[in-house]
């Protein structure tokens, strides 16, 4: 393939050493092909950077780094380049870092290496734990500002979150589920990606607590640590089904949304409410199919505008937007899908 890039510069978009780095672009044995692809993308996306490059105003490079399954960071790319090309106040320019599944001390080297490198800023969606928050504080230090995406750090000196209000959304899953069963006694299946995430631990405790409060009556039963993938998170919901014959409804705050459908069916189970969030591909598939009876929806294109204002806001201190907000949670059905998203 040929390119006009430094095998380090694709070794530090693709997350692999130089070396085998080096022995995918000379097709030497020994290379997984799941790494050549790796490899392949990273040149890809170097070519849509250097695209980017050619606008004459001045460039602001930003970082977007996220661990979140294929189907959502497609979503969030297309919502950064999109709101790039319209955004007045400045050029930006994004160039993203994304892995289905990344170790914390992985995600840290990896922030670690933009530090290094230099950026404008950075965008992060990661798991709350310490290696995260440590990368995060040296960022910070290094006066590189950093705005959380969808999930917060909120014990961390990030400059900014960029996001929904997450346990106003699990409260608004808990009504919508809620008042569909009320009065049965009956179980919800509440699926998470994974307990590291802030965001998706809020959206939790938001639905437990209105749940608890307002219906009293609905069990809830938790599977996590499915990462939003299809095969461990169908095997969890499976499991799940087979323990709890009475789940009736399932409220999706981490995804794999097919492999649970596909486990109820399997099941010969009835879901007789599903609600789940982020108005992806898949997940509009669904709903227009009648698969799922609500979306949580908050409009992305928001939060990469909320992310560039906040860099700016660190750049031109006296440009700055005012206190940053909330992403608005909107629910939707197959009847008021967002015309830009219908396209």
């Amino acid at each position: 393939m040929t390119h006009p890039f430094l095998v380090k510069d694709i070794a530090f978009q693709a997350g692999l050493s130089t070396a085998t780095v080096d022995r995918v672009l000379n097709g030497r044995p020994g290379v997984r092909r799941q790494t050549a692809a790796r490899v392949h993308a990273a040149i890809i996306e170097l070519e849509r950077q250097a695209a980017a490059q050619d606008s004459p105003a001045r460039l602001h490079g930003i970082d977007v780094v996220m661990e979140a399954p294929d189907r959502f960071t497609s979503a969030v790319r297309r919502a950064f380049e999109s709101e790039a090309a319209t955004f007045a106040a400045a050029v930006f320019r994004a160039r993203f870092h994304f892995a289905e599944l990344i170790r914390p001390a992985d995600m840290a080297q990896m922030l670690d290496r933009i530090r290094l490198r230099g950026t404008d800023g950075v965008a992060l969606k990661a798991a709350d734990v310490p290696e995260v928050a440590g990368a995060v504080a040296r960022l910070e230090a290094a006066g590189i500002p950093v705005v959380t995406l969808v999930t917060d750090l909120p014990n961390t000196p990030r400059t900014a979150y960029a996001g929904a209000d997450n346990r106003a959304a699990g409260e608004t899953a808990a009504y919508l589920i809620g008042e569909r069963l009320k009065g049965e006694r009956l179980h919800i299946l509440v699926t998470l990606s994974s307990n590291r995430f802030r965001g998706e631990e809020e959206r939790e405790i938001g639905f437990r607590r209105l749940m608890r409060e307002r219906y009293p009556e609905l069990g809830i039963v938790e599977v996590s640590e499915g990462f939003g993938r299809d095969t461990a998170t169908g095997a969890l919901v499976a499991a799940a089904l087979a323990s709890h014959p009475d789940i009736a409804g399932v409220y999706s705050i981490g995804g794999g949304n097919r492999a649970v459908l596909s486990a109820f069916e399997a099941a010969a189970r009835l879901c007789r409410i599903y609600v789940a969030h982020d108005l992806d591909a898949e997940n509009l598939d669904l709903l227009r199919a009648g698969k799922l009876s609500f979306v949580l929806h908050h409009d992305l294109r928001t939060d990469a505008r909320r992310v560039f204002e906040a860099v700016l806001a660190r750049k031109r201190p006296r440009q700055a937007g005012g206190p940053a907000r909330l992403s608005a949670v909107e629910v939707v059905t197959p009847f008021n899908i967002p015309a830009d998203l219908i396209r």
